[in-house]
């Protein structure tokens, strides 16, 4: 390891989608740990390459490339920093593909506060933190649109927290359903895909289960208009919605 890890330790969060990062940010800081963060591969690099962390925590997905090829290259340098990947893809397939790139854990997302600081003390210790970490299972039940008692538990019992992720989802969500609708309308499915792997992560984290839902079955028929005109509606509901603070 490169970094001092002892005590308070030193972690590299990286992640673009900003209301996941703000969860996996304040979660971290409570363990208690220094949490810095990047959004990008690039900005990333260089932090991790001269940083001194104890753990990295790797978005499998970012905006210029992937997670695993930023730990490629970073063992390229013979950095021996243990690395955790965090996605939103809970196949079995991609966390075995993950571990095999070298991540010493696969952390899926959305996720509680409590499974996020387990998954990093194993890192920390180098153990591995390999199990999906508590993926948001979509109920039997009618699904409600705000899921308050999970977004509380997501965030460990703190309604504040819960308050302050809400507005920051509500303000990102015009601009990632548009993104949305326009790869969707240009049959760009890789585009789609990546949108709705953000947007499911960040649904997640602040209980809106309906909107949830429905990103999770448009991931399955990204083609199919139907299930696009659903996550319309479940957005419009979504927002008409909103939990007052």
């Amino acid at each position: 390891m490169d970094g001092p890890g002892m005590m308070t330790p030193r972690l590299l969060l990286v992640e673009d989608e900003p209301t996941s990062r703000l969860f996996l940010q304040a979660a971290a800081a409570a363990l208690p740990a220094q949490v810095d963060t990047a959004e990008r591969v690039s900005e990333a690099y260089g932090m991790a390459r001269h940083g001194g962390y104890a753990l990295w925590l790797i978005d499998a997905n970012l905006p210029d490339g992937n997670g695993a090829e930023l730990l490629a290259r970073l063992r390229g340098h013979g950095l021996t920093t243990p690395a955790i990947a965090h996605t939103a893809a809970c196949e079995d397939e991609e966390r075995e593909r993950l571990l095999a790139q070298g991540f010493a854990g696969v952390a899926v997302k959305p996720l509680s506060a409590a499974a996020w600081q387990d998954a990093i003390r194993a890192g920390l210790g180098s153990g591995a933190a390999g199990g999906p970490a508590d993926p948001a299972d979509v109920a039997a039940a009618p699904t409600p649109i705000w899921d308050d008692a999970a977004a509380t538990r997501a965030l460990g019992g703190n309604p504040t927290h819960v308050v302050a992720l809400r507005e920051l989802f509500l303000a990102e969500l015009p601009a990632a359903r548009e993104q949305v609708l326009g790869a969707a309308r240009a049959g760009d499915l890789d585009t789609l895909r990546s949108a709705l792997h953000k947007l499911r992560a960040s649904a997640g984290f602040v209980g809106a289960a309906r909107l949830d839902q429905a990103v999770r079955t448009l991931q399955g028929r990204p083609e199919d208009s139907g299930a696009l005109q659903r996550f319309v509606e479940t957005t419009d509901q979504t927002f008409a919605h909103a939990p007052s603070s």
